[in-house]
């Protein structure tokens, strides 16, 4: 007997119920962090790292005296202020829909070789240690992440849009450089192998033939997340065309929401979903049956 139309679980985490001090954000120490001694181009630092649940899913972070990366949560607003010190905005200036609270990612691993950084400091989207150095989302057990918003933060998107004392805005004197800033996804699975499939999204993009069609993203926007369904756990990375010795010169940072996950039961619970939630059950024969380098 094979059924098809097994009902689901949907869940939608928003970031609403975290909850945050006064001043606005939440940027680690987790409660469950250890110190970790972490490598970067310009030497090592100790930090504090572990993960933040919300809603059942795991958000990765670390935290040291002067830094932070992974996830935090946030509530600003301010759009408008291009500064390192509103690191904790999204440029739409609020999260998804309208909502208060939403998630800032930072961090990202070098794609390019620099003076600074080699071949060895590059980012393989093939290891694993490697992705869960990155901003990373745990997800339960059978759980399926179907879709998720994001955004830039007003930080990076001011920068892109004005440049600052270490880059000049995206487009060039001329207007007509081929600038970008590009989201990467990438899935492992329960038995931590890494997806064959990944996803790109452009935060910012100013390679098109038109120059009017050039843009920086200023709203939340929605990712399919469908061709990632064997993942447990989701890794973000960040590439600009801009870069420097040091690695990348755009402020590698994005906003998210609204992560969508749908929660299959186990074939065990399917006896209890009975008459609720098995439909369209026939009898037939069995057939075979779309990256972290210094911390803020």
């Amino acid at each position: 007997m094979t059924c098809t139309g097994v009902a689901s679980a949907e869940n939608l985490v928003d970031f609403e119920s975290f909850s945050l001090g006064a001043e606005g954000y939440f940027n680690g120490p987790t409660a469950n962090a250890v110190a970790e001694e972490r490598q970067y181009w310009w030497g090592t630092q100790t930090e504090q790292v572990g993960t933040f649940d919300v809603q059942g899913v795991d958000f990765s972070n670390s935290s040291a005296p002067f830094s932070w990366g992974g996830f935090a949560v946030s509530n600003h607003t301010d759009n408008f202020t291009p500064s390192f010190a509103n690191q904790y905005s999204a440029f739409p200036g609020g999260g998804a829909g309208g909502s208060s609270q939403y998630a800032v990612a930072f961090g990202y691993r070098d794609t390019q070789t620099t003076a600074f950084i080699g071949e060895d400091m590059l980012l393989d989207p093939t290891d694993v240690s490697q992705l869960q150095l990155l901003p990373s989302i745990y997800l339960p057990e059978g759980a399926i992440a179907t879709s998720i918003e994001v955004a830039n933060t007003t930080y990076a998107a001011l920068t892109m849009q004005d440049g600052d004392a270490f880059t000049e805005a995206f487009g060039g004197l001329s207007g007509s450089d081929l600038d970008y800033l590009t989201l990467s996804i990438f899935g492992v699975n329960a038995s931590n192998q890494v997806l064959a499939e990944s996803i790109e999204f452009n935060l910012a993009d100013y390679r098109f033939a038109n120059d009017e069609d050039d843009y920086i993203l200023d709203t939340w926007a929605q990712i399919d997340l469908t061709s990632l369904a064997g993942a447990r756990s989701l890794h973000f990375n960040l590439a600009s065309s801009d870069i420097g010795d040091g690695g990348m010169n755009t402020p590698s940072y994005f906003a998210i929401d609204n992560l969508a996950i749908t929660a299959i039961p186990e074939p065990s619970s399917f006896v209890l979903l009975s008459g609720v939630g098995l439909i369209g059950c026939t009898l037939r024969r069995r057939r075979g049956t779309q990256r972290s380098n210094l911390s803020a």
